[in-house]
């Protein structure tokens, strides 16, 4: 219908066949908008509301080589937002109203929430951690990470929204079903990496409930949902001679990786990692 924004819907196993269908049907299917970041020649984007199910999270492959950046790039954004290893790069405006460093990190959001005036944060995924260990089905366990008094006004405004979650009871474990939003998601060049990390961090939690409950807590679905998903107009001859053309002369595994024959790589990039991560927003 003329004037509306699409609201579509993907499923899939596993992460990269599931983000693959997302892109195709936001090309497909998404309205033409315009967006902030556009230059005046730039086309306008393929927008839409998605929603993504993911119905086992650790499927492999969890890792598409379409991805922006390579492996070392992945392994940096999962300590970024799990470690918190650039929390250090966020401005200080308290101390120093002229300092023009990051205005967040979702590490420092999620696990140190600060509010003015108050001196120390909230660990909100603890918290989150500890209300689904006490009481599995409560509907109340969920983190955000907009700040009215500051998101409204400044110039790049956390896109993650809220992580909630909630476990359901199965034969041999608990199970950890997670909801992730995101207020704007860029499908092409941000989307999948965002949603690895994120999975990452699903773990974390279950890892977390397990140590405080007792119980096993295994992964359930992942649901990542985006109110504007889209590919920018800017990416489309990239998107249209990489992406469309890889899905007509790759087969899928030569389209992916699968995390476990590339984790040690990854790992073995943690070092490096660290040091780059120490000499930022010094």
């Amino acid at each position: 219908m003329e004037g509306n924004i699409p609201v579509l819907t993907v499923e899939g196993e596993g992460l990269a066949e599931t983000w693959e269908r997302s892109l195709i049907e936001t090309y497909r299917e998404g309205c033409d908008i315009r967006t902030e970041y556009d230059k005046p020649d730039d086309p306008p984007s393929k927008d839409c509301s998605m929603t993504i199910v993911i119905r086992n999270p650790l499927a492999e492959p969890m890792i598409h080589r379409d991805m922006p950046g390579g492996l070392e790039d992945l392994q940096e954004y999962v300590m970024e937002v799990l470690d918190g290893i650039k929390d250090h790069c966020v401005r200080d405006t308290a101390t120093d109203p002229e300092d023009t460093r990051w205005e967040y990190t979702y590490h420092q959001r999620l696990f140190a929430y600060s509010i003015p005036k108050l001196a120390e944060g909230f660990d909100q995924i603890e918290l989150l951690a500890k209300k689904l260990a006490a009481t599995p089905h409560t509907r109340r366990a969920q983190a955000i990470t907009w700040k009215v008094w500051e998101d409204n006004d400044c110039y790049d405004p956390a896109c993650l929204q809220s992580i909630w979650c909630r476990l359901v009871q199965g034969e041999d474990a608990w199970y950890l079903n997670t909801n992730i939003r995101f207020r704007s998601n860029d499908a092409y060049k941000a989307a999948l990496m965002n949603m690895f990390a994120f999975i990452q961090l699903q773990k974390k939690i279950a890892s977390r409930i397990s140590d405080l409950s007792g119980r096993e807590v295994k992964l359930g679905r992942y649901v990542h949902q985006a109110d504007s998903y889209h590919i920018y107009g800017s990416y489309f001859t990239e998107f249209e001679n990489r992406f469309l053309k890889g899905l007509e002369t790759r087969t899928f595994e030569e389209r992916t990786f699968r995390y476990e024959d590339v984790r040690d790589i990854m790992e073995e990039a943690v070092p490096h990692i660290l040091d780059k991560a120490s000499k930022m927003g010094r």
